[in-house]
């Protein structure tokens, strides 16, 4: 049996965590203007570097092509009102994949697709501690 990976503790950017998602896509504008209705992100398009997000509590990155080629994402992201958010990506242009339900493991849940390709599963937990 291996030995566990040990690694010194970081010492990371506040409010950033170990892993933070990046989307590559055309018009990265546009796709920060749709999390910031949508999800009621935080932060700014910025045309020198990657926008960096806020989407409760956690960083998102939103790059443009060039060095790296676009391709689509698929993210979990609990909201305190799925119904709520899930009307507001279908009037922010966003393809319905699952209509809000509850499901058997406590959330609920829809799932749309952005005009990017990206697919967003939007959440909330049923009961406090789920």
């Amino acid at each position: 049996m291996s030995e566990p990976l040990s690694a010194p503790p970081l010492s990371l950017p506040e409010g950033w965590h170990t892993v933070t998602p990046r989307l590559v896509v055309h018009e990265p504008r546009a796709l920060v203007e749709f999390l910031r209705t949508v999800f009621a992100a935080r932060g700014e398009y910025n045309e020198e570097r990657p926008a960096i997000l806020a989407i409760g509590d956690s960083l998102l990155m939103i790059s443009s092509v060039g060095e790296r080629s676009a391709h689509p994402s698929f993210l979990y992201v609990y909201v305190n009102d799925t119904d709520r958010v899930y009307a507001r990506a279908l009037a922010a242009g966003a393809t319905s994949l699952e209509e809000p339900a509850n499901l058997p493991y406590g959330d609920r849940r829809a799932m749309v697709r952005d005009r990017w390709g990206n697919m967003w599963q939007i959440a909330t937990p049923l009961h406090a501690g789920a």
